[in-house]
């Protein structure tokens, strides 16, 4: 039996690249959620016009990964504590969010951000959202697995390859073997 889970944490270029290497993670998609408007496009999403967020919606499996370590993955490769931004990505579609699909993902993520809080992880408030999964779509066929096909692309270079090999680093037992 397989969860389903959406994840914004700035663009879903970055973000599919690191969970398409997580261990018990079966799909990776990227795509548009939680805005207002029905199948929007990626111009469309970029004008801040409908609301939407990038989001990667992953499938797994929690006999393999828990829903808490993949939580704790999207804590380490994204600042869950600048609103609407990531780095030089500025906007509602780059905002933190934590997308759930069943009400006990949605006490794993409130329970790890009291975590973090207490233990003052960030020298930030955490603004990430945390809100049931809505308005969903698959973006682009483009913008699905773009840092696998096109892994020389300066922003990939720039941006996701580090996030990968920090991903990489900080959580070696969760690597696809």
């Amino acid at each position: 039996m397989t969860e389903t889970l959406a994840l914004g944490g700035g663009c879903f270029w970055c973000t599919e690249a690191v969970y398409v290497q997580v261990r018990g993670v079966t799909d990776v998609e990227s795509g548009y959620g939680n805005g207002h408007t029905v199948s929007p496009t990626y111009e469309e999403v970029c004008t801040g016009r409908t609301g939407h967020n990038e989001v990667v919606k992953l499938v797994y499996d929690p006999t393999q990964v828990s829903t808490r370590e993949l939580l704790e993955i999207f804590f380490v490769i994204h600042d869950p504590t600048t609103r609407n931004r990531q780095g030089h990505d500025v906007g509602t579609q780059y905002r933190s969010g934590i997308y759930f699909t069943t009400p006990e993902q949605a006490e794993v993520a409130r329970a790890l951000i009291a975590e973090l809080t207490a233990d003052q992880a960030f020298d930030q408030p955490i603004v990430t959202e945390v809100l049931p999964l809505s308005q969903y779509s698959a973006a682009e066929a483009y913008h699905q697995d773009f840092f696998e096909n096109h892994p020389d692309q300066g922003y990939c270079l720039a941006v996701a390859a580090p996030k990968v090999a920090k991903f990489k680093k900080t959580f070696a037992r969760l690597v696809r073997g």
